[in-house]
């Protein structure tokens, strides 16, 4: 895996086009309009009529995306593994958004490290499956994922000697494992997974907001409280009731992620994982729309869509950062980072 950093070709870069004066923060606006893009190697080969063939039979084109947008501080991230482990015969994918906060060394070592411990505890999961005689199949993905975001937890901090600022320091985390017939979504906080199903976004995460009823009602049984501070906040403080880190707000905060296993249909079009920078001013039936009109090429602003289409002729990669600077044009004050994952196998040309 490879990470290249670029440039949108001018004129593209909405938070440029919302800043009429100039202060020493703003000085760095091109920062701002940097745009970091994770390349993996290739999964697909274009053929000598120019159509984009299919090699790898899990997903299609993939792409991911994180802008800096208006904050001073870059502390998103994101990882894609393709094939990151095969089990009976069926490969599985993986893909991860990390949204941090008051820092960004707990999201990094996130984007580092969570995908090397769901491997491990895969393996650990199929080699007792295997000595218990096989009769189980397929893998509990409730308890798999369960301990890797547990063992993620304790690998940030929580030995007991942190420093202060460490213990203030959090991540939120959606990441999706892709196989051939399912789709496994593990949710801690307020990031997000959509898939498209013909024309239709469905969620497969539920955001972890401190004032959702269940939630409120466990961080209330735990003693805490969630207090109305600019939105609600556990305890004041913190925006989202479920995170990796945040030690100071345990346990009132928690690291314990919520599962949800799909299987995969014909219907099935494309899949979007997001941090809250993008869904805090974009809907879940926007963001689809707007992945559909690209994938189709049928965006409104044809010269828009052709300028970012010089950043990549990868049509996954390209509506991930249509994405992003739709949520910059909205508003948006937030780090952004997307994924977008299209299951059509590449029945598309590229841009």
């Amino acid at each position: 895996m490879t990470l290249r950093e670029i440039s949108l070709p001018e004129g593209i870069s909405s938070a440029a086009a919302h800043t009429t004066t100039v202060d020493p923060q703003k000085a760095k606006s091109s920062r701002r309009r940097r745009v970091e893009i994770q390349r993996l190697k290739s999964s697909c080969r274009e053929s000598q009529n120019g159509v984009v063939e299919e090699v790898n039979d899990t997903c299609g084109a993939h792409g991911g995306v994180s802008v800096m947008g208006r904050r001073r501080e870059m502390e998103d991230a994101l990882t894609m593994e393709k094939e990151l482990v095969e089990l009976e015969l069926k490969k599985y994918d993986y893909f991860g958004v990390y949204d941090g906060h008051g820092g960004s060394h707990v999201a990094e070592a996130c984007r580092d490290r969570m995908h090397a411990i769901l491997l491990e505890e895969i393996m650990i999961w199929d080699t007792w499956r295997k000595k218990s005689g096989g009769d189980v199949e397929g893998v509990d993905w409730e308890k798999v994922m369960g301990k890797c975001f547990e063992r993620m937890n304790e690998e940030v901090g929580g030995g007991g000697d942190e420093k202060v600022e460490e213990m203030t320091v959090g991540s939120t985390v959606v990441v999706a494992v892709v196989g051939n017939d399912e789709i496994v979504v593990a949710n801690c906080g307020d990031s997000r997974a959509v898939i498209c199903r013909n024309g239709v976004a469905v969620p497969l995460s539920l955001d972890h907001k401190p004032d959702r009823p269940d939630e409120l009602a466990r961080i209330e049984a735990a003693g805490g409280r969630v207090i109305n501070w600019n939105g609600h906040r556990v305890l004041g403080v913190l925006a989202t009731s479920r995170s990796i880190g945040d030690y100071y707000l345990k346990p009132y905060v928690s690291s314990i992620p919520e599962v949800t296993i799909s299987k995969r249909t014909e219907a099935d079009e494309f899949l979007i994982l997001a941090s809250d920078g993008l869904w805090d001013v974009i809907s879940n039936e926007i963001a689809c729309q707007v992945v559909r009109r690209c994938f189709m090429g049928r965006i409104k602003s044809q010269e828009f869509f052709n300028q970012i289409c010089k950043i990549s002729s990868n049509r996954a990669e390209v509506a991930a950062v249509l994405l992003a600077e739709l949520a910059i044009a909205k508003g948006s004050k937030d780090n952004i980072s997307v994924i977008v994952v299209d299951f059509k196998k590449f029945s598309r040309l590229t841009c």
